[in-house]
């Protein structure tokens, strides 16, 4: 009998204790506080192998890593030249280390505190970075804390209602303490939360863990701008669709008198400029009648600079700031001595590894044509695997940056494909532009229409199939038909006519573009809402291009409109 009793005091004694351990909560309290050490905190969490913040005179100075990664993915660091460069929608800062002015548009702005080299590492001024984003950053010198906030959205945010409240490390009774001696009224911001526990920072930048009966919480009001918001775009036209033409120069501009006002075509893109060396040169050819003509019979002209298609020259050019500095500087002369509309960047053949400073040219560029109100386009090819002419544009990062991206829709079957076919199949074309829609609004992107065909020659030599090409405009397509008297028929799979014939042992095989493939395919701008066309080349085509153009994008309002007037049902 002693030894049940003596059994059951013990049992009893054993589920006390326990009790007292899971219910009876931590009161030590320790110090998230490192004496000596600044912290970073972001939001809710503790920023930590970034780099650490430097105070200076009162201002914050951030580590790169953590500029790059939190907020702003597209500041660029050139290590060589020892500059930080800034570019938004706009406005492009240049800053060199150690110097306190900085170039802004290419103005001298003097700042309160350089941009500093410390270990190798630039550390970046948060006072230019509050001016320029979306967030508020705080120095707390009694925690020697540095706090960064997003701003542009609600924040939620507790409010102390009981003395007993504590800041905890995790989110349980026995964990150690942080704060202990919170007041009622005291706010604190409140992140992540579960059935009993809120995730919170002090406004002493402490984060832990409090319970949710001694917390009242709330939103705050927005404060800011939210950065995602959609920016303007410079120009569109007046009526209806773009239609742009790319006006080909070879040594000299044509006359605008031997063709005069074209019907429905807004823009002209004269293949005037050219970057010629590693040094950055620009060669023009511009021609300022042809632009006072083209502005007298009502078009907007947009010069065109190419890397004159050379990945070694590129490769140079895009990897020294000063020399992507200086070509952005003889551009801009040139749209302001010509009077130019815009420009029509047409980087071809670029090695994929300078992919990305592609991407910072084009927005170390954009920020001051569009101050200047000038419209800023680029060309690229539609995705595939080649990497010099298809993997080189990063097409997302490109396409938050200009106005238009022209998708050059052909050459399907280049010149020296082992394969005879179309230059656009229209089902090419459409997944083609579906695929950059996934990447790219449709307000932005201009359908390339190619105003050419090739004529394909297949023959056995030595025993093997031979396939040889030469491009055709469409004049010269239809004058083969005529002598020839071929019968053109239908292939829906291209969406165009297919005429053949042969000669001795060769075959030769013409997918024809004329109105019907144009009409077609440009019908594809109403189908996805793009922004126009523009097309290969002024001088490859027949008349009847234009009125069907026309037609398409500036009299239909709509696909299902193109549809009915085609016959079709939606």
């Amino acid at each position: 009998m002693n030894k049940l009793r003596f059994f059951l005091v013990l049992v009893i004694m054993l589920a006390g204790a326990s009790a007292f351990y899971f219910l009876w909560p931590n009161t030590s309290v320790i110090s998230p506080i490192r004496p000596g050490e600044t912290s970073l905190v972001i939001e809710g969490d503790k920023i930590e192998g970034m780099g650490t913040p430097v105070v200076e005179k009162g201002s914050v100075l951030l580590p790169f890593p953590v500029v790059k990664e939190y907020i702003d993915p597209k500041i660029y660091w050139d290590r060589d030249e020892n500059k930080v460069i800034i570019t938004t929608e706009d406005k492009v800062i240049r800053m060199k280390t150690d110097n306190l002015t900085a170039m802004v548009n290419a103005r001298p702005v003097e700042l309160n505190i350089p941009v500093r080299l410390i270990d190798d590492i630039p550390y970046v001024p948060a006072d230019l970075l509050e001016d320029l984003f979306d967030v508020d950053v705080k120095w707390v010198e009694a925690t020697e804390t540095v706090i960064i906030d997003y701003t542009g959205f609600a924040q939620r945010v507790g409010e102390v209602t009981n003395p007993k409240a504590k800041v905890r490390r995790e989110p349980s009774i026995k964990s150690p303490i942080y704060v202990d001696d919170l007041q009622p009224g005291q706010i604190v911001r409140v992140f992540e939360e579960d059935e009993k526990w809120y995730k919170v920072r002090t406004e002493e930048g402490i984060i832990g863990y409090m319970e949710k009966r001694f917390l009242s919480t709330s939103l705050t009001e927005v404060k800011g701008v939210s950065y995602d918001e959609p920016q303007p775009l410079t120009w569109k036209p007046d009526k209806g669709k773009i239609n742009m033409v790319w006006e080909y120069v070879h040594k000299e501009t044509p006359d605008i008198s031997s063709f005069g006002k074209i019907k429905g075509v807004d823009v002209l893109t004269p293949t005037w400029f050219h970057i010629v060396d590693g040094s950055g040169t620009v060669a023009n050819k511009a021609d300022k009648k042809y632009v006072d003509d083209a502005h007298r019979e009502g078009y907007k002209v947009w010069g065109l600079v190419t890397n004159n298609f050379d990945p070694e020259i590129t490769h140079e050019v895009l990897n020294s700031t000063e020399t992507r500095e200086k070509v952005i500087q003889q551009l801009l002369v040139y749209a302001n001595l010509y009077e130019l509309d815009g420009i029509n960047i047409d980087f071809e053949n670029v090695y994929v590894k300078d992919r990305d400073m592609l991407t910072q040219f084009v927005r170390e560029l954009a920020p001051l044509f569009k101050e200047q109100g000038l419209v800023v386009s680029i060309d690229v090819t539609v995705k595939s695997s080649s990497e010099n002419w298809s993997l080189c544009y990063d097409r997302k990062a490109l396409g938050e940056v200009v106005d238009y991206m022209a998708v050059m829709a052909y050459d399907q079957h280049w010149e020296a494909s082992p394969v005879a076919g179309s230059v656009a199949e229209i089902t090419w074309v459409e997944n083609g532009i579906k695929a950059i829609l996934e990447e790219v609004p449709s307000h932005k992107i201009l359908l390339g229409l190619p105003f050419y065909a090739r004529e394909w020659k297949e023959e056995i030599v030595d025993g093997r199939k031979r396939v040889t090409s030469r491009a055709l405009y469409m004049e010269g397509v239809q004058k083969i038909i005529s002598d020839k008297k071929l019968d053109k028929v239908w292939d829906e799979k291209s969406g165009q006519y297919y005429v053949e014939y042969s000669e001795g042992r060769a075959v030769y095989k013409i997918w024809v573009e004329d109105a019907r493939s144009i009409d077609l395919r440009s019908s594809l701008v109403h189908k996805y809402d793009l922004a126009g066309v523009a097309c290969w080349r002024r001088g490859f085509e027949t008349e009847d291009i234009w009125e069907v153009l026309n037609d398409n994008l500036k009299e239909k309002q709509n696909y299902a409109q193109w549809l009915e007037d085609n016959g079709f049902k939606e």
